[in-house]
């Protein structure tokens, strides 16, 4: 059992917004991290590989940032697709939580600055219903990480 109540409706829109945006994840994935450690530089101390980079153009060809960028996608690609299945959607969500919080020690306020920058992009590319058929998602796996947070202790 879990706070997750998607209408079928919503989880089609859903889907159908975040399809968009997954056909090219590699690219969209990239351009939301550079976005965020360009914003907010601070995000760029979690990954040591980064570091170093101050140019949005030398960020983008890093394959280090390429490559996380395909993999936040990748994640979040798999919990759209179980929307309908709290079970399999926490499945996904939790270890991922209990990960950042643990091992990487990520602070918990970056995966909202994160959603919030796939919605703008969202939004840019593809209007504001693609981006308000999205929102709920955001919310939903910010709040499923928070709990894991806070059940780690933070």
């Amino acid at each position: 059992s879990s706070t997750m109540s998607f209408s079928e409706a919503e989880v089609q829109s859903a889907r159908g917004a975040w399809e968009k945006m997954f056909v090219d994840a590699e690219d969209n994935g990239t351009t939301v991290l550079v976005r965020m450690f360009t914003e907010h530089p601070d995000t760029k101390s979690y990954f040591t590989h980064f570091k170093g980079m101050d140019s949005a153009e030398e960020m983008k060809q890093s394959d280090q940032v390429r490559g996380h960028g395909k993999k936040v996608f990748t994640a979040i690609n798999d919990m759209v697709q179980h929307l309908d299945n709290s079970e399999a959607f926490l499945g996904i969500v939790n270890p991922l939580g209990k990960k950042h919080a643990t091992q990487l020690k990520i602070d918990p306020k970056n995966f909202r600055i994160i959603c919030d920058i796939i919605l703008q992009l969202m939004e840019e590319k593809f209007g504001g219903d693609c981006k308000a058929s999205f929102e709920k998602v955001t919310n939903e796996i910010c709040t499923h990480l928070n709990n894991v947070y806070k059940e780690e202790g933070w």
